[in-house]
Protein backbone atom coordinates (compact mmCIF):
# COMPACT_ATOMS: atom_id res chain seq x y z
CA UNK A 1 0.00 0.00 0.00
CA UNK A 2 1.41 3.43 -0.97
CA UNK A 3 1.74 6.12 1.53
CA UNK A 4 2.67 10.02 0.94
CA UNK A 5 2.69 11.68 4.21
CA UNK A 6 3.86 15.46 4.54
CA UNK A 7 5.27 17.09 7.61
CA UNK A 8 6.30 20.73 9.01
CA UNK A 9 3.70 22.94 8.61
CA UNK A 10 3.20 25.43 10.96
CA UNK A 11 2.22 29.27 11.62
CA UNK A 12 5.35 31.66 10.95
CA UNK A 13 5.67 35.49 10.75
CA UNK A 14 5.84 36.56 7.25
CA UNK A 15 9.88 36.68 6.49
CA UNK A 16 10.23 33.55 8.21
CA UNK A 17 10.84 29.93 6.91
CA UNK A 18 9.83 26.51 7.15
CA UNK A 19 10.98 22.93 6.38
CA UNK A 20 8.43 20.84 4.83
CA UNK A 21 9.18 17.01 4.11
CA UNK A 22 7.09 14.61 2.31
CA UNK A 23 7.79 10.73 2.98
CA UNK A 24 6.64 8.12 0.36
CA UNK A 25 6.37 4.23 1.24
CA UNK A 26 5.08 1.44 -0.57
CA UNK A 27 6.56 2.64 -3.96
CA UNK A 28 10.03 2.54 -5.95
CA UNK A 29 10.93 6.28 -5.03
CA UNK A 30 13.53 6.53 -7.37
CA UNK A 31 11.09 5.91 -9.87
CA UNK A 32 8.48 9.08 -9.13
CA UNK A 33 9.15 12.35 -9.85
CA UNK A 34 8.08 14.10 -6.78
CA UNK A 35 5.54 17.94 -6.83
CA UNK A 36 4.24 20.27 -3.89
CA UNK A 37 1.43 21.83 -4.47
CA UNK A 38 -0.70 24.14 -2.73
CA UNK A 39 -4.46 25.37 -2.23
CA UNK A 40 -5.31 28.15 -0.40
CA UNK A 41 -9.18 28.77 0.89
CA UNK A 42 -11.19 29.67 -1.45
CA UNK A 43 -8.80 28.91 -4.64
CA UNK A 44 -7.46 26.22 -6.66
CA UNK A 45 -5.17 23.96 -6.01
CA UNK A 46 -1.48 24.98 -7.79
CA UNK A 47 1.77 23.77 -8.34
CA UNK A 48 4.53 25.18 -6.65
CA UNK A 49 7.53 22.98 -6.95
CA UNK A 50 8.90 19.38 -8.62
CA UNK A 51 11.93 17.38 -8.65
CA UNK A 52 13.11 14.73 -10.99
CA UNK A 53 13.53 10.94 -9.62
CA UNK A 54 16.89 11.79 -9.70
CA UNK A 55 17.44 15.03 -7.96
CA UNK A 56 19.29 16.53 -10.32
CA UNK A 57 15.80 18.40 -12.30
CA UNK A 58 13.95 21.32 -10.59
CA UNK A 59 10.96 23.55 -11.56
CA UNK A 60 9.24 26.31 -9.53
CA UNK A 61 6.55 28.09 -9.76
CA UNK A 62 6.79 31.98 -10.48
CA UNK A 63 5.63 32.74 -7.05
CA UNK A 64 8.44 30.62 -5.40
CA UNK A 65 11.29 31.09 -7.42
CA UNK A 66 14.37 32.11 -5.25
CA UNK A 67 12.76 31.59 -2.59
CA UNK A 68 11.82 27.93 -2.01
CA UNK A 69 13.89 25.45 -2.66
CA UNK A 70 13.27 21.61 -3.33
CA UNK A 71 14.95 18.71 -2.85
CA UNK A 72 15.16 14.87 -2.30
CA UNK A 73 16.86 11.69 -0.89
CA UNK A 74 16.44 8.96 -1.91
CA UNK A 75 17.42 6.54 0.23
CA UNK A 76 15.51 8.19 2.56
CA UNK A 77 12.31 8.22 0.26
CA UNK A 78 11.68 11.96 1.22
CA UNK A 79 11.05 14.85 -0.96
CA UNK A 80 11.59 18.24 1.10
CA UNK A 81 10.54 21.93 0.73
CA UNK A 82 12.15 24.86 1.87
CA UNK A 83 10.44 27.73 2.51
CA UNK A 84 12.55 31.21 2.91
CA UNK A 85 11.01 34.74 2.60
CA UNK A 86 7.57 33.66 3.21
CA UNK A 87 4.51 35.63 2.41
CA UNK A 88 1.23 36.39 3.59
CA UNK A 89 0.38 34.85 -0.22
CA UNK A 90 2.08 31.46 0.52
CA UNK A 91 -0.75 30.46 2.83
CA UNK A 92 -2.43 27.55 2.61
CA UNK A 93 -2.71 23.84 2.69
CA UNK A 94 0.47 22.05 0.65
CA UNK A 95 0.28 19.03 -1.01
CA UNK A 96 2.94 16.34 -1.59
CA UNK A 97 2.55 14.33 -4.68
CA UNK A 98 4.14 11.29 -7.07
CA UNK A 99 4.14 10.89 -10.54
CA UNK A 100 5.66 7.72 -12.05
CA UNK A 101 7.74 9.38 -14.28
CA UNK A 102 11.53 8.30 -15.26
CA UNK A 103 12.60 11.30 -17.69
CA UNK A 104 15.09 14.17 -16.22
CA UNK A 105 12.93 16.52 -18.60
CA UNK A 106 10.04 17.78 -16.65
CA UNK A 107 8.19 19.74 -19.52
CA UNK A 108 5.92 17.22 -20.35
CA UNK A 109 5.27 16.64 -16.57
CA UNK A 110 5.24 20.00 -14.50
CA UNK A 111 1.94 20.67 -12.65
CA UNK A 112 -0.10 18.80 -14.65
CA UNK A 113 -1.89 17.04 -11.82
CA UNK A 114 -3.89 14.29 -13.31
CA UNK A 115 -0.49 12.68 -14.22
CA UNK A 116 0.40 12.36 -9.87
CA UNK A 117 -0.79 8.69 -8.96
CA UNK A 118 -0.44 9.43 -5.12
CA UNK A 119 -1.18 12.38 -2.66
CA UNK A 120 -0.79 12.88 0.57
CA UNK A 121 -3.03 14.75 2.86
CA UNK A 122 -1.53 17.59 3.38
CA UNK A 123 -0.02 20.12 6.32
CA UNK A 124 -1.02 23.42 6.85
CA UNK A 125 1.44 26.39 6.06
CA UNK A 126 -0.16 29.69 7.64
CA UNK A 127 2.09 33.05 7.02
CA UNK A 128 1.04 35.99 9.36
CA UNK A 129 1.43 39.50 8.58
Amino acid sequence: QVQVVESGGGVVQAGGSLRLSCTASGLFFGDYAMGWFRQAPGKEREGVSLISRSGATTYYADSVKGRFTISRDNAKKTVYLQMNSLKPEDTGMYYCAAAHYVYEYLGALRFASEKYTYWGQGTQVTVSS
